[in-house]
């Protein structure tokens, strides 16, 4: 499965960099999350729990960053395994760019795979459902930054 996009924020680009690195933002923003511990340079450790059409599972995974370029870019790879729910592992790319006319654009591409049960669900329900949750992230992230750089 492989997922493209590009949202524009309102913000400068060290707003939203600094907010991609931040725990609590990422853990507010994440749906599901219901722990998030760790920090950029050592990795994260994350539990979310989801339903994915009949599927119900707690998955306890494990995120690292990589290839990072401060303000502009970094590759955040991870795995997280739901039990007999089967596994999701994955990764992204993420940049970002100052935006014409202000604020920064920021871009992903996310490849991912899923097993077990999760995978016996068709590409098509898993597919929707990984783009879902890509979009409640991002609008969550986008409100949040958009939020506190309104109140700064």
């Amino acid at each position: 499965m492989e997922m493209h996009a590009t949202r524009t924020i309102a913000a400068d680009r060290m707003t939203v960099w600094q907010a991609l690195n931040d725990p609590e933002v990422l853990k507010a923003c994440i749906p599901g999350c219901e722990e998030l511990t760790g920090s950029p340079e050592e990795g994260f450790s994350a539990v979310v729990k989801q339903k994915v059409g009949p599927v119900k599972a707690t998955f306890k995974g494990e995120v690292t960053l990589s290839d990072i370029v401060e303000g502009t870019s970094y590759t955040i790879s991870g795995e997280g395994k739901g039990g007999v729910a089967g596994f999701a592992k994955g990764g992204a790319q993420v940049r970002l760019a100052d935006a014409e006319g202000g604020g920064t654009e920021l871009q992903y591409d996310v490849e991912a795979k899923v097993g077990g049960k999760l995978a016996q669900l068709g590409s098509r329900l898993v597919d929707s459902f990984a783009t879902k949750m890509a979009d409640q992230f991002f609008e969550r992230f986008q409100a949040h930054v958009e939020g506190s750089g309104a109140e700064a």
